[in-house]
């Protein structure tokens, strides 16, 4: 049908190479596979699936309750109508080792273009929360390593996240980084940095990609991309910008309803039928429906 022209083996591939270019690629967070088709539109160089964003559109907290099923599916039902590569995230991988390894399999198979996965306990908290606990080095070394070895597609991108910062400081937070590299991470995702200076350290200490986690209402301050650019980062991530604010604009659309008993009033801030449908490709279905059925009994 009408998705994408790229398979997901060329989509893995173009990632690769984008991020040995040097220059800094943006992932915001597609929640659902509509809002990605939005972000393609806009020109941006991948897509991020937030673990927080998906959990609270299934009306969940951001604490490790989502199961590997569910966050497969989802991924597979955003990276099949992008032509851009997906990133997502897999919390703690679900599990331990092996349940690591098949995390990555089944992400293969769903046609992500990489993951990260992260150094927290079961349950987690949000990386933007106090009081989060770590489990070893040890452990966390075993499932990179077990994910890594896991991979079927050696252009499948495996990061790591750690959250060593809050909990263990800064010095820790790059030990650990360079173990799970060592390990087979591709990639590391340093969470919740207080400022520029600390993108800066961890840019200095480690040789590898590294993501930054740009998010609303955290520890982290909004840098610019001009900024993380300067900063030499590769990806910069938008978790879950676009659920914030269609979930602003639902509740002050829905309260105004509440109160004048109509939608009239709010018409200027909907997508309209028309925007909807050439975003969908609407007429593309209906010409390749016509192309197929052309003929009469």
């Amino acid at each position: 049908m009408l998705f994408t022209e790229k398979t997901a083996a060329e989509k893995r591939a173009e990632l690769r190479k984008a991020l040995s270019s040097g220059r800094l690629l943006r992932f915001p967070g597609a929640h659902a596979p509509l809002v990605s088709l939005e972000i393609e539109r806009h020109g941006f160089e991948g897509i991020y699936i937030s673990g927080a964003a998906l959990s609270a559109d299934l009306a969940l907290p951001d604490i490790g309750l989502t199961t590997l099923s569910e966050v497969a599916q989802r991924g597979a039902q955003i990276a099949r109508v992008t032509n851009l590569p997906a990133l997502i995230d897999v919390d703690t991988g679900f599990g331990e080792a092996m349940n690591a390894a098949r995390t990555v399999q089944a992400l293969e198979e769903s046609g992500i273009a990489g993951c990260h996965m992260e150094d927290q306990v079961i349950p987690k908290r949000c990386g933007h929360l106090d009081n989060k606990a770590l489990v070893s080095r040890e452990e966390m070394v075993r499932k990179i390593q077990a994910a890594a070895t896991a991979r079927r597609d050696a252009n499948f991108l495996l990061m790591a996240r750690t959250d060593a910062r809050a909990a263990e400081g800064m010095d820790a937070a790059i030990d650990r980084a360079k173990a799970y590299v060592d390990a087979g991470a591709d990639a590391i995702f340093p969470e919740a940095m207080l400022d520029a200076s600390e993108f800066e350290a961890f840019r200095k200490a480690i040789d590898v990609p590294l993501l930054a986690n740009i998010t609303e209402f955290g520890k982290t301050p909004l840098l610019t991309m001009q900024q993380l650019a300067g900063l030499g980062y590769n990806i910069a991530i938008l978790p879950t910008t676009a659920l914030r604010l269609a979930m602003g604009a639902v509740r002050t659309g829905l309260a105004e309803i509440a109160e004048t008993g109509t939608q009239s009033g709010i018409l200027d801030r909907m997508l309209t039928r028309a925007e909807l449908y050439e975003l969908l490709r609407y007429e593309d279905y209906n010409a390749f429906d016509q192309d197929i059925f052309n003929f009469k009994l």
